[in-house]
């Protein structure tokens, strides 16, 4: 091979490893390029993940904070604004109809996005955050709905002038979160008010008012400033029921409860007690300002005219803590019995406590347990004897104490005896008493006959007491009069409850005069007495007994409906059971 022949043969074989070498630059640039590619796609899903994963964060840290008692503007501002999505003010707005983007993202059930920040302007404080927010680059608008009700507007101010559909997902969720939020926010304040609140009036209900007052007394022993009380009853409801109905006696019932309301002040506490009885209490004012503002409440409910009905009065009562007394139990029962006595006197009048000056009826009831513990052989045990009488004789024994006991001697005799039933049947006795117009006194010796009136129940056998089979002859006759005479017997000794007696030697005469011991009827028998039965027929009647099951409530009004008349007076049965039915205290069927 000659020279011109070598040198075209090396030139071909270098032609050949420069296109091979070029060849592979060309491989490698693609393989360098698609490389460039992944790490790009990788640092973008990267950091969308860390977008997503922020997201899940805020949620989870919004539901925890949902579930706190954290108030919902600070869960937004405390999540929404701290950096971890981009956001510069966040809020909700209920007024959806201010402008035409928030009324639109209601009404397509859509997000609608603006780049006009500045919308919300009107609804921000602060200087700084005004001006961050009139820099920023877009509005977001999400649409809000509680129980498929428009609700508002979820407002979100963002740095970023565009959004991507993730983020719209991400903020329909939060949206979501929110109107959890605000249904169980909604629920909880409905259930809120409804414990403390009547149906009918809307007015605070008993149970309110005495926590309230229990946290006045506090307050009025610390500062040594006196509150008081007063009570309005409503004349003539039962008239104004028989006459127009139950619905016009209701109207009249909302008619005094928005006089009071509107004549009281911010800070008083007004409440409905039950059936026609309302309390105001009035924090740091003395008798006399009371007496002012009793009146006026008094000449407002007079001047009150209602279609059909006409006008309404109410008797009221007044009386004032660390003036009348510094317990807070006599101040109510102080001024129930000043608005009784206005009652009594004619009624649609102002009457002002006396204060206390003689020994109250739960003295007497102490009194009178103790002696009977101490001085009586009645058959029961000697340590449960020994733990009553150290309850009676502390210095703080209030009526919760003569229940109590009252009950854990009522179970000695009787196993099926509930706690509780004492105070039940006393309140109850109390009612009746007042709805008969009956005098302070003869309330007290029935609050303490209604506590005493089976305490000869004690010294009957047990194997009588407590016996299956029907009672013999001799054994009916032995219950009768037994208890009686053993009351008569355990009671007479103790000077200061003798007129309390003859209300618990008459609480077993009939109406119709075929009752005992003494076989008297009609009006001979005192109203007390007739209270005490009913009472005890009633309760007697819903206990189980050895020889039968308890009765419903519906079945025990029953029978005392049908012996109206025989049994009991007719109006003292047509009101114990206008009782039970008012105070929902039992389902009284019609």
């Amino acid at each position: 091979m000659d020279f011109f022949s070598q040198i075209k043969e090396i030139y071909s074989k270098i032609n050949e490893v420069e296109n091979a070498v070029y060849g592979s630059k060309q491989d490698y640039s693609e393989i360098y390029e698609r490389n460039l590619q992944l790490e790009r796609e990788i640092e973008q899903r990267t950091r969308e993940l860390n977008i997503t994963n922020k997201r899940i964060l805020t949620l989870q840290h919004i539901w925890d904070m949902m579930n706190s008692s954290v108030p919902l503007q600070n869960i937004l501002e405390t999540v929404m604004t701290q950096g971890e999505l981009g956001y510069v003010h966040s809020t909700i707005i209920e007024d959806y109809t201010s402008h035409k983007i928030f009324a639109e993202a209601v009404k397509n059930h859509e997000i609608k996005t603006t780049t006009n920040a500045r919308l919300v302007l009107k609804y921000i404080t602060g200087e700084k955050l005004k001006k961050a927010v009139s820099k920023a680059g877009s509005l977001i608008a999400i649409p809000l709905y509680i129980q498929n009700k428009p609700f508002g507007v979820f407002i979100v101010v963002s740095l970023r002038s565009e959004v991507s559909a993730a983020e719209k997902d991400f903020l329909m969720m939060f949206a979501c979160q929110i109107e959890m939020a605000v249904t169980i926010s909604n629920l909880f304040e409905a259930l809120k008010e409804q414990a403390v609140t009547d149906s009918l009036t809307g007015l605070y209900n008993r149970r309110y008012f005495e926590e309230q007052t229990a946290k006045e007394v506090v307050r009025a022993v610390r500062q040594k400033q006196p509150f008081s009380i007063i009570g309005l009853d409503l004349d003539y409801l039962k008239h104004i029921n028989d006459k127009f109905g139950h619905a016009y006696g209701d109207l009249a019932i909302k008619a005094v409860a928005r006089i009071l309301k509107n004549n009281a002040r911010s800070i008083d506490i007004v409440a409905r007690m039950g059936g026609e009885e309302f309390n105001v209490m009035l924090p740091g004012i003395d008798s006399q300002g009371a007496l002012v503002a009793a009146e006026r409440f008094r000449k407002a409910v007079e001047e009150c005219k209602l279609d059909e009905i006409g006008g309404v009065t109410a008797s009221v009562g007044v009386a004032t803590f660390l003036e009348h007394s510094d317990n807070i139990d006599e101040i109510m029962e102080l001024t129930d019995q000043a608005m009784y006595q206005s009652k009594r006197n004619g009624k649609n009048r102002v009457t002002m406590a006396k204060p206390v000056s003689e020994i109250s009826w739960q003295e007497v009831a102490v009194n009178t347990f103790t002696d009977i513990l101490s001085k009586h052989n009645i058959p029961v045990a000697q340590d449960l004897i020994a733990d009553l009488y150290s309850k009676l004789k502390k210095p703080d024994s209030s009526k919760e104490v003569l229940y109590s006991v009252s009950d854990i001697l009522a179970r000695t005799y009787n196993p099926a005896h509930s706690e509780g039933v004492a105070k039940s049947k006393n309140l109850i006795a109390v009612t009746l008493a007042k709805r008969f117009d009956l005098s302070k006194e003869e309330i007290d010796n029935l609050r303490v006959a209604m506590l005493l009136y089976d305490i000869g129940n004690l010294m009957i056998p047990s194997d009588i007491l407590q016996k299956r089979e029907p009672l013999t002859g001799e054994e009916k006759k032995y219950i009768q009069e037994h208890p009686i005479i053993a009351a008569r017997e355990i009671l007479k000794p103790i000077s200061y409850i003798q007129d309390v007696i003859p209300i618990i030697e008459h609480h077993h005469e009939n109406w119709d005069g075929t009752g005992y011991p003494k076989h008297i009827s009609g009006d001979a028998i005192p109203v007390t007495s007739q209270i005490v039965l009913i009472i005890d027929v009633y309760f007697a009647l819903i206990e189980p007994r050895p020889y039968r099951s308890k009765l419903t409530p519906d079945e025990a009004v029953e029978i005392i409906r049908k012996d109206s008349g025989k049994k009991w007076n007719a109006e003292l049965v047509e009101e114990f059971i206008s009782l039970i039915e008012h105070e929902n205290a039992v389902p009284v069927k019609g």
